[in-house]
């Protein structure tokens, strides 16, 4: 039997929901496995604690598959805690509803102006916010400007969120918090930014600034992707089959700035973290943990390992990590109060390690244009900026250049799977397939790099040193060289 409300009976009593069909109060752009074993598990949590209409409507904007399994099983599925010491499987029971943007954008808008969701949260990825990675500038493209200046159905995540918010100010709805989730620097502050610019567009400037919020969040759990193996070991769990089933990781962690004009969950008393600011937190979580994540999966993907967790027993790639965190990541910023940046790190590795997490590294490899600025060329401008050369994070930079070549060292095929992968192909044929000649090729993504970083001498040397060692001796010799 597959997983629904009326087999709820043959789950186990201890894995069954903590809530019982809440009434709607959220809205929450994204359905994939981040925001199921992350968002959704804290809001359920808080609701078991302290009550309250905040079930979350979940929209994914394109993908069927996901709204299609969870639509089938009432909403539910399950999340398996993947610990050495054993595995847990609970089913959340969050869910009030589910909607796919792309086969009826109207009825999200129509959903975003009802007086009942107080609150919006997004996992959409870096790219789903039309914003140019190096910059932060809006990226005005056709679909975007379609939906501001013609009448058809939103297609893009800024355009359904300003439709829905001048929709929301026709109904008179009240109040209302839009908050991202996502890996962006000060995500808060750009989505602010983001929709203020779409409002002014469309003449709800004021009524925004009076009445929207935009509250900056630091999320963090290891979640794989879903495969046939995470299916079934739920189905051993339930004793019913889940087609939405997820897997993570037992740490998880949620930073909110604590501004919700009409209300929010209990999140503190399921272990979230209220705050003024999130912004330190998000610096250390997007420098620390995602960029060394980032790394290991561009060196350990090019010299053929397929997890993160195999990449990390490469001879030298743990002290090359650690060379990376000590001295470009720590260094480059302020951690929040009563943080140890290096101790951070080492914590980081240690979930890294974790044999149950089979995270693959061409899935955190991929869109590695959108997060490569925020995850690691912050750091290296900053480094930059305090007259240091960084080479570590030049190693880093120069493993996403060999990685997007679109080949491991022993000749098998790895996926170019970013948004920009056609401008990367152009780039790199246009060039010689020279270390000078891939380094020039790369850095003139203009909207991956700077000019001021595209042009530095100092980065450029570092970059085309690791490149030649990389095209000489290969990704693994060269770790175990630098070590």
């Amino acid at each position: 039997m597959e997983l629904n409300r009326s087999t709820l009976a043959r789950v186990p009593a201890a894995a069954r929901p903590r809530t019982d069909a809440p009434a709607a109060g959220i809205v929450h752009l994204g359905l994939g496995a981040f925001h199921r074993a992350h968002q959704a598990v804290f809001t359920e949590d808080a609701m078991a604690a302290a009550g309250g209409d905040w079930g979350i409507v979940g929209v994914a904007p394109r993908s069927p598959d996901v709204f299609e399994a969870m639509r089938a099983q009432d909403g539910l599925f399950s999340v398996t805690t993947l610990d050495p010491a054993g595995n847990s499987t609970r089913v959340i029971g969050s869910s009030a509803g589910q909607l796919r943007a792309a086969a009826d954008p109207d009825a999200v808008v129509a959903l975003l102006a009802d007086p009942a969701i107080k609150i919006v949260t997004l996992t959409v990825t870096e790219k789903g916010y039309k914003l140019d990675a190096a910059t932060g500038r809006l990226l005005l493209d056709d679909d975007l400007r379609a939906d501001l200046e013609t009448g058809r159905p939103p297609q893009t995540v800024p355009g359904l969120l300003i439709r829905g918010l001048c929709a929301r100010r026709r109904a008179d709805a009240g109040p209302i918090a839009l908050a991202s989730c996502d890996n962006l620097p000060a995500n808060g502050h750009r989505l602010r930014g983001l929709i203020d610019k779409l409002a002014a567009a469309t003449a709800i400037g004021d009524w925004v600034r009076e009445t929207v919020t935009f509250p900056g969040s630091m999320v963090d759990r290891i979640v794989p992707a879903t495969t046939p193996v995470t299916l079934a070991g739920a189905a051993q769990a339930l004793g019913v089959r889940d087609q939405a089933a997820v897997n993570g990781e037992p740490y998880s962690a949620w930073v909110i700035e604590d501004d919700f004009p009409a209300g929010r969950p209990a999140w503190e008393q399921a272990g979230a973290v209220m705050t003024s600011d999130a912004r330190p937190w998000e610096r250390l979580k997007l420098r620390t943990l995602n960029g060394v994540h980032s790394a290991i999966a561009y060196l350990g993907g090019v010299a053929g390992e397929s997890t993160i967790a195999g990449a990390l027993e490469l001879p030298g790639m743990r002290e090359v990590v650690r060379q990376y965190i000590a001295c470009d990541v720590a260094p480059s910023f302020e951690p929040p109060p009563g943080v140890d940046t290096i101790a951070y790190g080492e914590e980081v590795l240690t979930r890294f390690e974790n044999p149950a997490i089979e995270y693959q590294t061409v899935q955190v490899a991929m869109d590695g244009s959108q997060k490569m600025p925020q995850r690691v060329l912050q750091t290296v401008q900053d480094r930059l900026a305090a007259g240091h050369v960084p080479r570590w994070g030049a190693l880093v930079v120069a493993a996403w250049m060999r990685f997007v070549q679109g080949s491991t060292d022993d000749g098998r095929a790895l996926p170019l799977n970013d948004p920009l992968a056609d401008r990367i192909r152009a780039h790199l044929a246009a060039a010689p397939s020279t270390p000078d000649g891939v380094a020039d090729a790369l850095l003139g993504l203009d909207t991956v790099f700077t000019p001021a970083l595209a042009e530095d001498a100092g980065f450029r040397a570092a970059l085309v040193e690791w490149l030649t060692a990389f095209e000489k001796h290969g990704v693994a010799a060269t770790l175990a060289g630098a070590a």
